[in-house]
């Protein structure tokens, strides 16, 4: 069973259709990847599944059941843009907030004091949101998006505002949670924490689905017989139109490296058995398209028609 099934979702806002058709299932346990360019239809679908809004047509299935308000408990979001009161006290403000999310005052103590332990924290129950650096807010608004401990966990750009010590302190604790049993759909335009983190992704484009799938299978879709490859020295090696061409070289002080892609038809042993009686071979490596490659082709693909 999926841990959200989200099926055929439109959403029209008077003239624009921000989601037109829009399916995915999100399986328990997993990071989900949800990408797309600005204003393709990420942030309406999120509104959908934490209720802020409804679909015009279509259904969503939380753990095999139509989405109900009551499942806000098990949810967490955590916007990109972010929602604190500036001039509550840090303390008090996640108190309420974890109590709105069901919690019991006693029970909500005893987490927030756990987490402020757990992210050094400890010193901020008295000061104010607008006291802190946007950084420490956005600490802040994490511990307030995990402390009930929900099922689906929502992350729209959690790297923002951070510099890259605590930006490497909330990926740790993304992965924690993630081994403890939590489902993440995380939203972002750092591709490099995509491939870092993801099992599957969602490619979302101009309203509409373009790409799903687990990030080694899509990644290994688009892969297109291109190499890297390094040889001892600077001998000359030029394509060979039977075998390979040469798509960029690189001559260091002691070694060339080769950009190539091999012919249809043929592999890279065909190259190798090709080069080696001609050079001292080093490295080897298949060049496969990064996320941030094949996001980029997709984009560019459906934008210019």
């Amino acid at each position: 069973m999926f841990m959200l099934s989200i099926n055929n979702i439109v959403k029209q806002y008077a003239a624009h259709r921000a989601l037109d058709d829009v399916s995915m299932h999100i399986e328990r346990g997993t990071i989900f990847g949800l990408l797309g360019p600005n204003g393709a239809g990420k942030t309406s679908l999120i509104r959908i599944v934490t209720q802020i809004t409804a679909p015009d047509s279509g259904h969503i299935l939380f753990n095999g059941v139509a989405l109900q308000p009551e499942h806000i408990t098990k949810i967490g979001y955590l916007p990109e843009e972010r929602g604190l009161y500036k001039k509550m006290q840090i303390g008090e403000q996640l108190l309420y907030l974890a109590q709105l999310k069901g919690l019991s005052k006693e029970e909500a103590k005893k987490r927030i004091k756990h987490w402020f332990e757990k992210m050094e924290m400890q010193s901020w129950w008295n000061k104010k949101v607008e006291d802190l650096s946007k950084g420490m807010q956005q600490k802040v608004q994490f511990v307030a998006t995990v402390l009930h401990q929900p099922e689906l966990l929502i992350l729209d750009e959690p790297f923002s505002g951070f510099d890259p010590v605590n930006a490497e302190i909330i990926k740790k604790e993304i992965l924690e949670l993630h081994s403890n049993g939590t489902t993440i759909i995380f939203s972002t335009h750092r591709m490099e924490s995509v491939e870092e983190l993801c099992d599957n992704i969602v490619l979302i484009n101009k309203s509409r689905k373009i790409l799903d799938g687990a990030v080694a299978d899509i990644k290994n879709s688009y892969r297109e017989n291109k190499y890297k490859i390094t040889y001892a020295g600077s001998t000359l090696i030029d394509q060979n139109e039977a075998l390979f061409s040469v798509e960029k070289r690189h001559n260091g002080a002691y070694n060339t490296t080769l950009h190539i892609k091999v012919m249809e038809g043929k592999t890279i042993n065909h190259v190798l058995s090709y080069l080696l009686p001609r050079v001292e071979i080093q490295h080897v490596e298949e060049v496969v398209p990064t996320i941030h490659e094949i996001f980029i082709k997709e984009v560019t693909s459906i934008n210019a028609n």
